[in-house]
Order: structure tokens, then C-alpha cells, then sequence
């Protein structure tokens, strides 16, 4: 199988609320379907994530203020984990606090060459915003 794109489908228990809270991280709402809307997509670039209302995948937060959580006995985020790729992380993190987004993982130089943070969307899909430290 050659892949020639991938396209995540997140469940969402709200749709507007939803695009709402991807414009605060600077992506656009890409379309919508349905009468109420119940899909839709979001889009940065050349990258989209679809939204489905009520169903296609897990959704829900678990009980852990952190996604690295040192604790692994506390229910852990039900919802999609994802890498997005960015310039500058601390750019990100600095914009994702002005626009009060749920960081989970302040930004750190990871062992595996890479500088990350986590922001987490309010039905518990992580985003690990990373930036590679080369090599």
C-alpha cells in the first residue's frame, strides 16, 4: 500500500465549539456538512483534520492535569494523540497562552532530539507540538 495522504477523523462532542478552538490555535475551518452541520473539517496549510459530532473514534479527558503523567493510575485521555510539526515551538506555546489553550506539557528538549509541548482539545485529544532539534 502506497498512502498519498492522511487524514485523522477526531470525535467531538461539539462541532462549532470545536472550530472555534482550532481558529484560537491559528487553523481555519476548511468546510462542513449537514443541516445542523455534524463533519467538518479544519485546515493549517496543506494539512486538514476532519470533525465528526458524536462519533468516528474515543473522545473524553482523563483525570491527569498532565499528559506525561508520572502517575499511570489515574484514567489517561481517551481521545487521539497527534504530532504536529512546527518552526518554533515556543512560539506556539506563547500564542496557545495568550489564546488560553490547555497546555499540558510546557516546552521541553526531549532525549529524542526534539523540543515539544502538548496542548490538549477539551474532549481530551493531545496535540504534541514539536520542533526538531536536528540530527
Amino acid at each position: 500500500m502506497k498512502v498519498e495522504q492522511i487524514t485523522p477523523i477526531l470525535n467531538v462532542s461539539n462541532l462549532q465549539e470545536s472550530f472555534k478552538w482550532f481558529e484560537k490555535i491559528g487553523w481555519r475551518v476548511g468546510w462542513q456538512w449537514g443541516e445542523p452541520a455534524a463533519f467538518g473539517g479544519v485546515c493549517s496549510g496543506d494539512c486538514e483534520i476532519f470533525l465528526c459530532q458524536n462519533g468516528q473514534g474515543g473522545r473524553g479527558k482523563g483525570e491527569s492535569a498532565s499528559t506525561f503523567a508520572s502517575d499511570y493510575s489515574k484514567s489517561p485521555d481517551q481521545g487521539v494523540w497527534m504530532s504536529l510539526w512546527v518552526a518554533d515551538v515556543d512560539e506556539v506555546y506563547r500564542h496557545c497562552q495568550s489564546a488560553g489553550i490547555e497546555v499540558t506539557w510546557r516546552p521541553g528538549d526531549m532525549p529524542w532530539n526534539v523540543r515539544e509541548m502538548h496542548i490538549r482539545h477539551p474532549d481530551g485529544h493531545v496535540f504534541r507540538v514539536s520542533q526538531s532539534l536536528g540530527g
